[in-house]
Formats: structure tokens, C-alpha cells, sequence
């Protein structure tokens, strides 16, 4: 069944426990956070203490996706603050494998991430070690994108990859989801879709949880 995760880069900081409770009453069980360091993508954003602040208000898993150009330094630091999900950045990464594997050391499930114009093939010898593979479905670094539809083939490729080598890794998308599109991504292969501008920017966000999870779930019927 696929999975909607909100994305707090988009919420109201000065309501932000409010916002978090309101989607895990919504269904969420799963809480994206993004951390951007102003040199990987040129934003900043959220740092270990706020990690630790959200692991305490909530039970939702937190999947932390480190935009940052150090993953090895900081990873274990998230881990430390909370995170359940640590996902670096392929382009980031000079020893993927290495990288991957020492996230799971520390007791995090570790994620490996593409940007929009990066290939899948790039990802080959360490899809057996990711436990989510994420397709940016826009240039990271700031909220509000629009969706880039090329990112679809990307899911379909991974989705057929696993098939033929009975992998079990969660393919995951961010950036320009909403209701006008979550099934189409459902149906490509998507497991995991990041969602903040519309869920976040709603006056009811555990409300608009549950409706996009219900048209990923309705969506998911189809395959193509």
C-alpha cells in the first residue's frame, strides 16, 4: 500500500507540533524532514535540534533526507537526534556503499537519492543495500516546485529493476506531489510519496493527509 509523507519544509514553524499531531491523527505514520546545508543546494534549513524537538512530540518514523555535502560527518548525528531513515545523496557520495552501510551501522535505514538529471544506472551495485531509493521529482533545495515529469520513467525503471532482482528497497518520490498526480506516481511504482505545499498549506493538514493518501491508495489498482 503506498504511503504519503509529509513534509515539514513546509510547515508552519510556529505551529509546528500542531501541524505534526494533525497529520499523524490524519493516518500519517511516517514524517519527512529535509536538511539542506547552503552548499549542496543553495538553501538551509533544519539541524539536529530540531530532529530531536519533532522525535519528541511524535511516534511517526522520521525520514530524514540530508541535502548536505558531508553525510559521513553529520549521519550519525541525526541518528542520534532521532532519525529512523537517513538518506544521502548519490552525487554526494564518493563511496556510496561505504556510506550506505555505516548509516545501518548506527541504527538508521539508510536511503540513497537522485537528483531529477541523474540516472538510475548510477544506483546499480547498491540497490542491495538501500532500503529506499528516492526520485527527486524536482531540483532540491526549496518547497513549492512544480512536478517534473521525466522523474515517472525513473520510478518505472526502479520499480522493474527490484521485480527482476527480487529486491525489496522503498521507492520514494519528492517534490511537486499532489492530488492532481499521486496516483499517476502510484501507478509507475512509487511506494513512498513526499508531500508538503499540499498538505501543509492547507487550513487542515491531517485532512489533506487523507485525502491524498486515499487517491495513492485508489491508485494504486492500476499499473502501468
Amino acid at each position: 500500500m503506498p504511503e504519503i509523507l509529509p513534509s515539514i519544509l513546509a510547515a508552519d514553524f510556529a505551529r509546528l507540533g500542531e501541524q505534526i499531531r494533525s497529520v499523524e491523527r490524519g493516518g500519517a505514520t511516517i514524517l519527512h524532514v529535509d536538511v539542506m546545508d547552503g552548499h549542496f543546494v543553495p538553501n538551509i534549513s533544519l539541524g539536529t535540534p530540531v530532529v530531536a524537538s519533532v522525535r519528541k512530540v511524535t511516534r511517526m518514523k522520521l525520514n530524514v533526507h540530508l541535502m548536505i555535502t558531508d553525510p559521513d560527518r553529520y549521519a550519525p548525528l541525526f541518528i542520534e537526534a532521532g532519525a529512523d531513515h537517513v538518506l544521502v545523496h548519490q552525487e554526494v557520495c564518493p563511496h556510496l556503499d561505504r556510506t550506505l552501510r555505516m548509516i545501518r551501522s548506527e541504527g538508521a535505514a539508510p536511503g540513497v537519492v537522485i537528483n531529477p538529471a541523474t540516472p538510475v544506472g548510477t544506483l546499480e551495485h547498491v540497490l542491495d543495500v538501500a532500503e529506499q531509493v528516492l526520485v527527486m521529482s524536482v531540483n532540491p533545495g526549496f518547497g513549492g516546485q512544480e512536478f517534473l515529469p521525466y522523474t515517472l520513467e525513473k520510478i518505472s525503471v526502479l520499480d522493474r529493476i527490484r521485480a527482476k532482482r527480487g529486491l525489496d528497497f522503498r521507492i520514494e518520490i519528492d517534490g511537486g506531489v499532489g492530488k492532481e498526480n499521486a496516483a499517476e506516481i502510484v501507478q509507475a511504482g512509487c511506494d513512498w510519496l513526499v508531500a508538503g505545499s499540499s498538505i501543509f498549506h492547507s487550513e487542515d493538514p491531517g485532512a489533506a493527509y487523507a485525502e491524498l493518501k486515499r487517491i495513492a491508495v485508489e491508485g494504486a489498482g492500476v499499473r502501468v
